[in-house]
């Protein structure tokens, strides 16, 4: 204790401190500023923004008696198996098989103007046949859908008629550092305005839930039914929309950082969806494998990994093992900084790429489309594809996609076996796995997987590239 208190030098730096330590005992002081790190109430913050936090309650119908998560992101290959993220966007849900088919779930949510508009998660309120707000008051309101957006979890509704409200102010996120104090505020399993704290754990979190994640992480408690309410800062600012939990996870919570959320609340209140740009590739940030896997050791960028058919990248001559390293002169080292760029320039706008093609520096003008976010791949009836590596694959159809975490526009063919101490298995594929390229050729269905492997068998080894959940692209080599 003497050690600490030689820290502070001025008397009344050290009153305040003797007075924290009796009203909140943990109260720590920084040896570098004097400043006391821990609040010494949480009060204070509480009573301001909890009026501000609506409590959300919808009702779906449901033509099979309610959606059940565990066939969502079940094992379709048998087994019980457990997905290690089975409650990320998941509101709390009540009755979930209702004799009527009804399936009543809770969520929460804040309100950003005077004129009822109110943030919440997209998966909190898709598809519900109704949806009803309630305040802080107890006064309830139907609430009409004015946008939402898959891809980042958001959703924008409104209510009319309500009066005195107090909008919550949107804070900067990107001014948030790790270690600082925040506050999450919402209805953990229906128990309303539950106000719990903690810390920011990390920032720019990867859970593989979208190609736009870039989650902050936090200790503060988040449960089914927190979907969508705030994360504040100590000046009752928010600096996210609480989102996801891990369920295996003891205080590992996830929030949609603000200043993301604010573009796309921003075109949802104006025009009720979101547009972005589309170049149409599928990329993945390089790693030392897959640079020498493509022969591009040394180069920092982006790769090609797909190109797809007649879309911008397509028409402009891009092609798959290009390494992009900049765009309209932007330097981009990481996939999500490339998709984040193509996504925020203007549909029609010509865009000028930088790659890398065989050792050399090229530029192409590529004019951006709308990315369609309704794009759906349609099922190949091709039968299931047995070799002797061990491997049993399978076309990938959209619902297969969403099982096991992967866009439903997703390319290649499916891993939905391994044997054992086969040679797939002591290379390490996995059940789950998609199949993208064998000896750098495409794979588009199970006839070219075939063609390509009775091809490589006949070599010194078969090299193929993986895309794996939470993973990326992967390059492996199977032996003969």
């Amino acid at each position: 204790m003497n050690r600490l208190l030689r820290t502070i030098s001025k008397p009344k730096a050290l009153l305040a401190v003797l007075v924290v330590s009796l009203v909140f005992p943990f109260a720590s002081v920084s040896a570098k500023s004097g400043q006391i790190m821990v609040p010494a109430s949480f009060t204070e913050l509480a009573e301001k923004a909890r009026p501000g936090v609506v409590n959300i309650r919808t009702v779906k119908t449901m033509q099979d008696g309610g959606r059940v998560f565990r066939h969502f992101y079940g094992n379709p290959f048998g087994g019980q198996r457990r997905h290690p993220f089975e409650d990320f966007f998941r509101p709390f849900q009540e009755d979930e098989r209702q004799r009527d088919h009804k399936q009543r779930s809770l969520g929460s949510g804040f309100i950003i103007d005077k004129a009822g508009y109110i943030v919440t998660n997209n998966h909190v309120i898709e598809d519900a046949d109704q949806i009803k707000v309630k305040l802080y008051d107890d006064k309830e309101f139907d609430a009409t859908l004015v946008g939402r957006d898959s891809k980042t979890d958001l959703a924008l509704i409104k209510i009319e008629g309500a009066k005195n409200l107090k909008p919550l102010e949107m804070g900067n996120s990107d001014g948030l550092d790790v270690g600082t104090w925040v506050v999450a505020i919402g209805s953990p399993f229906g128990l309303e305005q539950t106000v719990t704290a903690g810390i920011v754990s990390a920032k720019g979190r990867i859970i593989g839930s979208g190609p736009y994640d870039d989650f902050i992480q936090t200790d503060a408690s988040i449960n089914p039914g927190n979907s969508g309410g705030p994360l504040l800062n100590l000046d009752g600012e928010v600096m996210g929309i609480n989102t996801a939990i891990v369920a295996s996870g003891q205080g590992i919570g996830f929030a949609i950082p603000v200043n993301l959320a604010k573009g796309i609340v921003a075109q949802l209140k104006e025009g009720g969806e979101v547009t972005r740009g589309w170049l149409g590739v599928a990329i993945q940030d390089l790693t030392p494998e897959l640079a020498e896997y493509y022969g591009i050791e040394g180069r920092e960028g982006v790769l090609i990994a797909q190109v797809f058919e007649d879309d911008p990248a397509d028409k402009a001559g891009l092609r798959a093992n290009d390494v992009v390293t900049a765009i309209d002169g932007r330097a981009v080292t990481t996939g999500r900084e490339l998709s984040q760029v193509i996504a925020d320039t203007e549909v029609g706008k010509k865009t000028e790429i930088t790659y890398f093609r065989d050792g050399e520096e090229q530029t192409a003008s590529v004019r951006l489309t709308k990315r369609d976010d309704e794009k759906r791949l349609a099922a190949r009836p091709m039968n299931d594809a047995q070799d002797e590596l061990g491997l049993r694959v399978q076309p990938i159809t959209p619902e297969l996609a969403r099982q096991f975490g992967f866009d439903e526009e997703e390319g290649g063919v499916l891993v939905g076996r391994v044997k054992s101490g086969s040679k797939a298995d002591t290379a390490g594929v996995q059940t789950g796995d998609i199949i993208k390229e064998i000896d750098r050729q495409v794979v588009n269905d199970t006839a070219d997987y075939e063609k390509l492997i009775k091809r490589g068998l006949k070599s010194d080894g078969i090299s193929m590239l993986i895309k794996r959940r939470n993973a990326g692209y992967l390059a492996v080599k199977i032996n003969p």
